[in-house]
């Protein structure tokens, strides 16, 4: 079985649709860096409905030995780089990143990248689900970004429009 790190967003999405979940069934461990939940938690302070990590047994809070400074001067939140800088620590683990240019440079880091939407895609194929699409546009609603042509094929990839 698999085992991931996460960033704050595949959490906060999953979490919003009812679906963090699946996290555990999908991974033998999943490792969140502190940066997550400081993240977390300041949404929690402005009143935002996001997941609280001590809510989660399954949740383990494991922190990069070494931030890559490489990274520093990307436009990437602190929770990103910690996620992807503890990846490069562990690149066994899958990193769960849904932010483009953290996906694409974790990438280029020869790291395994899945995103909200793998979740997605991986849950329905081992039968957690019968379909994505509601899980999808309950993920727009939530304010995920997924533009038609993602969404379509999506539902091309899950055999759920032709």
């Amino acid at each position: 079985m698999l085992n991931a790190i996460s960033n704050t967003s595949p959490l906060l999405y999953l979490y919003r649709i009812e679906g963090i979940e699946w996290l555990p069934e999908l991974f033998g461990e999943i490792w969140v860096p502190a940066a997550v939940k400081a993240e977390l938690q300041d949404g929690r302070n402005k009143g935002y409905d996001v997941p609280d990590p001590k809510n989660f047994s399954w949740l383990k809070t494991v922190d990069p030995k070494v931030q890559s400074s490489e990274w520093l001067s990307l436009d990437l939140g602190p929770g990103e780089l910690a996620a992807m800088s503890l990846a490069l620590e562990n690149p066994q683990y899958v990193v769960l990143l849904d932010d483009m240019l953290a996906r694409r440079t974790a990438r280029a880091a020869g790291l395994q990248v899945w995103g909200t939407l793998k979740v997605l895609l991986e849950t329905k194929s081992r039968g957690f689900i019968k379909k994505v699409e509601p899980y999808v546009e309950r993920l727009i609603s939530a304010g995920m970004w997924i533009t038609d042509d993602v969404k379509q094929r999506i539902l091309v990839l899950t055999e759920e429009k032709d």
